[in-house]
């Protein structure tokens, strides 16, 4: 084997590590809430450091529901019928901000003007009528079965 083709070998190793090693970083950073804010039955939760894959998105609120019920009160579902809850998990970003007047989302809860954050989803969690719990990631949503099996269900 030539010199040139174990260097280009040895960079493509190295290259490889780097980027698993930021990939493990990114998905093993625990998860910072910053901020709970509430309107009705839909809570609106600033994050920090969400792991960045559908099933890892998944999988923290399987395991961090009851925290976050418990020390936040979420979900809260609607006290009719249907017990309907929404939580849309928003990535904080460069943090609040005064509103552009066009596409942020500003917290009634907060005085103006600092009270607005750009709209960037990560996450959505909401439940149907039948109680069984929807999850919104990236390209369409997951519902559960009866069963507790997840499907997937794509946008069209």
């Amino acid at each position: 084997m030539r010199v040139k083709n174990k260097k280009t070998i040895v960079l493509l190793v190295v290259t490889s590590c780097v980027l698993l090693a930021y990939w493990l970083w990114l998905s093993l950073r625990p998860v910072e809430i910053i901020a709970v804010h509430q309107r009705n039955n839909y809570s609106d939760v600033l994050v920090r450091s969400f792991p960045p894959t559908d099933k890892g998105k998944i999988k923290w609120w399987l395991e961090n529901k009851n925290m976050l019920k418990e020390k936040y009160g979420i979900p809260k579902p609607d006290s009719g019928y249907d017990g309907f809850f929404g939580v849309i998990f928003w990535y904080f970003g460069d943090g609040y901000k005064e509103t552009d007047g066009y596409d942020n989302l500003c917290f009634s809860d907060m005085k103006p003007p600092i009270n607005c954050i750009e709209k960037d989803k990560a996450f959505t969690v909401w439940n149907d009528r039948s109680k069984h719990i929807l999850f919104g990631v990236n390209d369409g949503f997951y519902r559960t079965k009866e069963n507790g099996e997840m499907v997937k269900i794509k946008d069209e």
